[in-house]
């Protein structure tokens, strides 16, 4: 995983949350067959685009929304190839194999495709965290996010 601190990127983010972007594909829970949102999580699609320069390729963007103390139940994101962009609190992220960090407001890292992300939690019990993961994918690949059963 590599971190990466941009005042554009957050800036670019903070756009885009507050204006909006066209939705291509109809907004809609990303996990509605994984269990509820009973984790403290929110999944929504924001986003999704065919990429014009490489044919078959699609970008999915994804906001994750974290209640204090929220988490994601582990997961992984088929064979896309993932950033993650913390908009707001800190989140606590780990892939198998890797060591666990918290990650602030204006930081990202990224994740291989197949890799097993196993901890993705707001790290903290009394603020929530967003976040932005975008997922670069086939165009008809139905796996960009399965959760362990």
């Amino acid at each position: 995983m590599k971190h990466f601190r941009s005042r554009a990127a957050t800036a670019a983010a903070v756009a885009f949350m507050t204006l909006g972007a066209p939705v291509v594909a109809q907004a809609h829970d990303a996990h509605a067959n994984a269990p509820g949102n009973a984790n403290g999580e929110t999944i929504k699609q924001a986003y999704q685009y065919a990429i014009a320069t490489v044919p078959g390729k699609s970008l999915t963007t994804l906001i994750v929304t974290y209640a204090p103390g929220g988490k994601s139940l582990p997961h992984r994101h088929g064979q896309s190839f993932v950033t993650a962009y913390v908009l707001s609190g800190a989140i606590r992220s780990q892939v198998e194999g890797g060591e666990a960090r918290v990650y602030h407001a204006g930081e990202s890292w990224t994740e291989r495709p197949g890799e097993h992300h196993i901890v993705s939690e707001n790290a903290s019990n009394t603020e929530p965290a967003t976040l932005i993961a975008t997922l670069i994918a086939d165009t008809n690949a139905t796996d960009l996010l399965i959760f362990d059963k």
